[in-house]
């Protein structure tokens, strides 16, 4: 791939970037089962994303996620769906969401009717049926609650700028020497609890010598050893957007391919279920001045497909996970890593490192640190973590192996995040860098994670959410 190439490549799709349309609904009801006498209640709560500004005289298409609660039956925090927002052209706005109760997979499917005489009370009242495999099981009704719902509800309202995923998985190499670029992606099966990694790589040697293309694929199963194979190295194949090399491919989604003569094999569809997330600046990959930056093109997305090793095939459903990049001079010369699905719509993404360049590398290591919850990022600025203010209140990891932990304070919060990757849950692989020297990666995608966010809160801090991940982290730590 020439450099000048893909030069015009990046160029084109950096300002692939729109205004989307975020807001938060809480709606109180009932519900009726066809097998039972009595109703119960029912809360909803959803966070509601569009790509897109919202079209009052048209359709909106929207993704929401959030909590169901049915009294005595069910309290699911990740129930997801869709909404059909037409008040005018189709006069409704119609819900669907999935959610899970007593292990059974479950649809909540109504609308408001939107009349013209009675608009208010029209849009606030959600009649529905709840489905089970195409056959409804119950009804019930849904009220949005003017009185103390009305003012948090406008509140909510956002206006991100939203950018394409697919065009941030766009080549950023550019043809020079002593270059990393990566494209990585884990997975975890909620039906086996297996973790998977697939990453992929292009490395521009400092020498001038021909960039190559390799990679690899683990699989991290819940009973037996982690199995991983290589690819490549190999040419790189142009592409406008993703990785291509070596039968291997990253396309917005779609990854496939395979490893050692097809010991393991994987095709598989991503589906973004969220905004991306610029775990460092946003300038810092718009412009390569740090010694490397990572981002997600979707905070979150949904896998589904196959992935098969050695006589096992894995079927995907709806498996949660996500996407990354990194662009830089080569690894840290110490990090730790970690994403963590929190449920609810809520990600952590954690990056602490220590940079190889002289004066950097002896700092301890700077934190990266992006939790969004709630349709909001906290901190506020992706360098606060790092460097505080002047210097103040910077956040601080201790890494190490099986148990790293990061902790700091932001504005009214602190949060204090402990990772234990278990030996036998870890595969140690050996990173090969542009100037020739090497690292050492020790990944999990079966870690464990303790999330505790506390808020000031008169005089004294408080619980605000924990959460405990058993099985489902991921993460790696690095060393030389």
């Amino acid at each position: 791939m020439s450099a000048d190439t893909t030069a015009r490549r990046a160029g084109s799709n950096r300002d692939a970037s729109a205004r989307g349309t975020r807001f938060s609904e809480t709606m109180l009801g009932t519900l009726t089962l066809d097998d039972e006498d009595h109703t119960r209640r029912v809360r909803l709560d959803l966070t509601v994303t569009a790509d897109h500004l919202l079209r009052p005289l048209g359709t909106t298409r929207a993704r929401a996620t959030g909590r169901i609660r049915v009294t005595g039956w069910t309290d699911d925090p990740g129930a997801q769906g869709e909404l059909e927002i037409s008040p005018i052209a189709r006069r409704r706005i119609r819900y669907r969401v999935t959610f899970t109760a007593d292990g059974r997979r479950l649809t909540l499917d109504g609308w408001k009717s939107i009349t013209p005489r009675r608009p208010v009370a029209s849009m606030t009242v959600l009649p529905y049926t709840v489905y089970e495999d195409a056959v409804p099981i119950g009804t019930g009704t849904l009220r949005f609650p003017l009185g103390t719902r009305l003012l948090p509800f406008l509140a909510s309202f956002r206006f991100p700028r939203r950018e394409d995923p697919g065009a941030l998985l766009a080549p950023r190499w550019r043809g020079e020497p002593g270059r990393t670029e990566v494209w990585y992606t884990t997975v975890t099966d909620p039906d086996s609890g297996s973790g998977l990694w697939l990453h992929h790589e292009l490395t521009a040697p400092a020498d001038g010598s021909q960039p190559y293309a390799h990679g690899w694929a683990a699989v991290f199963p819940q009973d037996g050893p982690v199995r991983h194979a290589r690819f490549g190295p190999a040419d790189l194949t142009s592409e406008e957007s993703g990785f291509t090399a070596d039968g291997v491919s990253v396309r917005p989604g779609r990854l496939t391919g395979s490893a050692a003569d097809g010991a393991l094999r994987w095709n598989l569809s991503e589906r973004p279920a969220d905004e991306p997330l610029f775990t460092f600046p946003r300038w810092s990959w718009r412009r390569p001045l740090l010694p490397a930056a990572q981002i997600l093109p979707a905070a979150r997305a949904v896998y589904d497909g196959t992935f098969s090793h050695d006589g096992t095939k894995l079927t995907l459903t709806a498996a949660p996970g996500a996407s990354a990049r990194i662009y830089g001079h080569g690894n840290a010369r110490r990090w730790a890593w970690l994403h963590a699905d929190l449920g609810a719509g809520a990600v952590l993404e954690i990056v602490a490192a220590v940079s190889t360049r002289p004066g950097l590398r002896r700092l301890p290591p700077l934190v990266f640190l992006r939790l969004r919850r709630n349709g909001r990022c906290w901190p506020r600025r992706p360098e606060r973590p790092a460097v505080g203010w002047a210097g103040v209140g910077r956040f601080r990891a201790r890494i190490g192996l099986p148990t790293w932990t990061v902790a700091g304070r932001a504005g009214l919060r602190r949060i204090r995040v402990e990772v234990t990757q278990p030996a036998d849950r870890t595969l140690a692989l050996d990173y090969t860098d542009p100037d020739g020297s090497h690292a050492t990666c020790r990944n999990s995608e079966r870690a464990d994670a303790h999330v505790l966010l506390e808020r000031w809160w008169f005089g004294g801090w408080r619980t605000e959410a924990e959460w405990t991940l058993d099985g489902t982290a991921h993460a790696e730590v690095g060393t030389r």
